[in-house]
């Protein structure tokens, strides 16, 4: 059967001048006339809703005019389908999959969705359709742990904002897990409904004083225990850190003017910890490290020790307690390793992980060091 007999049969109930008009549009090989006749089609559709489901030969035809259509028909078409509970299953799920300006109306609203085609989703498409799945009002608690196990932040942080999400306890938990090393799922986690006390408590240790504050007023923390599991997190407690011993090859004269240089700009109130960020960017490692100690009135020795660390904790610790963000250190240690043979290392306690801490957190944690150059 042609698409014109198919139109004739199922097409009965609508008005004799829009049944002919489709006739002649079915009867067309105009592409522009295909479209014409797929959107057409869908209109009548929405103002006369078939019942359930299209019969099987107006669905067919739906999906094989969608298939030639253009992109902006396709577009056109998804918004139209969003919520419409007669179309096709068949062409909603490749509407979903399509590129996501096409797919986004249909992800977030089709009710012909379930479980399954979500999931093929999160398999066969983009990042950008995992957020948009894991933005789906009522999303199921299934769903939302796959998005979870497919690990990919932005999509995490989009179904953490999706309060309607039908997210378990354990699936909670294990996001909270995830932003220790996912910095944006820490501030849509602070505000959300079913974070409890214990989740709170461990996310507390990851954020920053702003969040901390969020969190204080939803929760009741224990500062003195939280900043003990701080302590152990970071070793401070019983760590005894032991550097590798500097090779002195700087020509004395040379530090010696640097220390002047530090000293005259900290006498005068204009050093920052910027100066120590562009003096490293600038290769100059010594004159680093005494604005460091200039600036945090640390002994120039633990400094340099914190420098030479099997640890980048140590260093970490200095450079946050004078005001140098964590997301700085992360480049500045690149360039830091570059300059001193690799150093400060990796191999304490696995993989390291910088904490959310305060400058005066920081500063209290790198004075409780133990923290000695070797020779």
């Amino acid at each position: 059967m042609n698409a014109a007999a198919a139109l004739a049969a199922e097409s009965s109930d609508a008005p004799q001048s829009e049944f002919a008009r489709l006739i002649s549009l079915a009867r067309s090989r105009s592409a522009d006339d295909r479209q014409r006749l797929l959107l057409a089609v869908a209109a009548l559709c929405d103002a006369n809703p078939p019942g359930v489901e299209l019969s099987p030969i107006l669905s067919e035809i739906f999906l094989a005019l969608a298939q030639q259509a253009e992109r902006e028909i396709r577009a056109v078409l998804a918004d139209r389908l969003a919520t419409a509970e007669w179309a096709p299953p068949a062409l909603i799920h490749m509407l979903a999959l399509d590129e996501i300006e096409i797919a986004r109306p249909v992800i977030a609203a089709s009710p012909l969705l379930k479980d399954e085609d979500l999931l093929r989703i999160l398999v066969e498409a983009t990042l950008e359709h995992h957020i948009e799945v894991a933005r789906r009002p009522n999303l199921s608690g299934r769903v939302a742990d796959a998005v979870i196990d497919h690990a990919e932040p932005a999509a995490m942080t989009a179904l953490v904002g999706n309060h309607s999400a039908q997210l378990s306890e354990e699936g909670l938990r294990r996001l909270v897990e995830s932003s220790r090393r996912v910095a944006g799922l820490r501030a849509p986690l602070t505000r959300h409904p079913r974070l409890n006390d214990q989740m709170a408590s461990q996310l507390y240790q990851w954020v920053g004083q702003a969040l901390r504050q969020s969190i204080g007023e939803r929760f009741r923390v224990d500062e003195a225990a939280l900043a003990h599991a701080v302590d152990a997190a970071v070793g401070t407690r019983t760590a005894a850190w032991t550097a590798r011993p500097i090779h002195k090859t700087a020509d004395p004269e040379a530090l010696e003017m640097e220390r002047r240089l530090i000293d005259k700009l900290k006498s005068a109130g204009q050093l920052r910890a910027g100066f120590a960020v562009r003096a490293l960017r600038e290769s100059r490692r010594t004159l680093f490290e005494h604005a460091l100690a200039a600036l945090g009135e640390f002994p120039l020795d633990k400094v340099r020790a914190a420098v030479m660390a099997d640890s980048p904790q140590p260093l970490y610790l200095a450079c946050v307690a004078v005001g140098i963000d964590r997301t700085v250190f992360v480049s500045l240690l690149d360039d830091l390793r570059k300059l001193a043979g690799g150093w400060p290392g990796e191999t304490i306690d696995g993989p390291w992980t910088p904490l959310a801490l305060t400058p005066e957190e920081a500063a209290r944690l790198f004075r409780q060091l133990d923290l000695r150059l070797a020779g």
